[in-house]
Formats: C-alpha cells, structure tokens, sequence
C-alpha cells in the first residue's frame, strides 16, 4: 500500500497544568513545538498539519516550520478528539492515513514515524502504533478506514478508548526504546531538558 499519509501535530490545548503555552517553551534553540514539526518533516510523512487552538496567534507568529502548515482547531477546549476532527477535515483527499504526533512529546523521533508508515504499508493494519520496550504510546497511525468512527470521538482520551475497545485493529511496532516523556508540568519540562 503506497497511499499518501498526512501527519497531526496536536498542540491545541490550554497547558492548564503548565501554566504557560508548552508549545513555545525553549528546546533545543528553538520552541517546543518547533521541534516537534521539525522531526515530523524530517519523516517520511507526505504532509505535515499543525493543529492550533489556544494561543494559536501568540504560536503562529513565534513558530516557523518549513514545509508544515497550521490548521485551527475552533473547538480546541472540547480536549484532543476536537484537534484530531479539526485535522481530519484538512487532510489532503488522497490520504489513506494519518499519523497522530503529540506537540508535548520531544522525544518523539522520525524514525518512529517511518516506522508506524513501513508498519502500515506491510500489514494494512486499521491502526498501527509505536510500542516502546512493551509500552504503547505514540505516533498512532490510523488508516483511511477508522476515519468516521474517530471523527464521532469527544474528549481527550477517545483514540485511546476507541483503540482499546477495538484491539482486533491494532498492530503495534516494537522499538527498543524509553517512551517520550509528556511535558505536562514544569517538573516534567526540566527533567526532560536536563536528561536529553
């Protein structure tokens, strides 16, 4: 399967937990977020969308990307599921899949993403994530055929219960790696700099 896969950098929430917009906090000489696209460009992804919500104005003029585009996710508040409908809707027509990437998770690397794509085009698996040392995390690739039932999905953590109710579509990629870390808290945001 050859098909075109768009990519979702999620960053459209509020960072309550944080205080301050995660997405631009300082990371390796640029912001968080920058990062972030960055190895999604650096992927195999055929597109990569930005998905905006909260400070989207204070981010779209502090983040640069190079072949990325920001979409805005006017229902942001409603948690994850509404950046992920948001992003649906702006994929490209002849996507066959598309690869979730967290905006909060720096650790998150290219080759992860080339391995849920190679994953997906050898199986043909509704769903296929990363699963780092028997942990399952991210990037999740959901194919074409999911699509409806995700974009019926509210709240924050819908992917991951559509994904556990269904766990006939899931084929997971195993990688001898640590999960990224989520920067949540200030505390998650210093031990993640200082370990890296």
């Amino acid at each position: 399967m050859n098909g075109t896969v768009s990519g979702l950098v999620l960053a459209a929430g509020k960072a309550s937990r944080l205080g301050a917009p995660k997405q631009l906090l300082p990371w390796r000489g640029t912001t968080m977020l920058e990062w972030v696209v960055r190895q999604a460009e650096n992927s195999p992804l055929d597109e990569v969308l930005v998905i905006v919500g909260h400070e989207s104005a204070a981010v779209r003029d502090k983040v640069s990307f190079d072949r990325a585009r920001f979409v805005e996710a006017p229902e942001f508040h409603q948690g994850c599921s509404a950046s992920i409908r948001a992003g649906l809707g702006a994929i490209s027509p002849d996507a066959e899949a598309t690869v979730l990437i967290l905006g909060d998770q720096p650790g998150i690397e290219p080759s992860a993403v080339a391995a849920v794509i190679e994953g997906w085009r050898h199986v043909q698996a509704a769903v296929v994530r990363v699963s780092y040392r028997g942990q399952p995390g991210h990037p999740v690739l959901l194919s074409k055929k999911v699509f409806p039932d995700v974009s019926q999905l509210r709240g924050d953590k819908g992917v991951w219960r559509l994904i556990e109710a269904h766990p006939e579509w899931v084929h997971d990629i195993q990688m001898d790696l640590p999960s990224p870390a989520d920067i949540n808290r200030l505390e998650d945001y210093l031990a993640a700099d200082s370990a890296d």
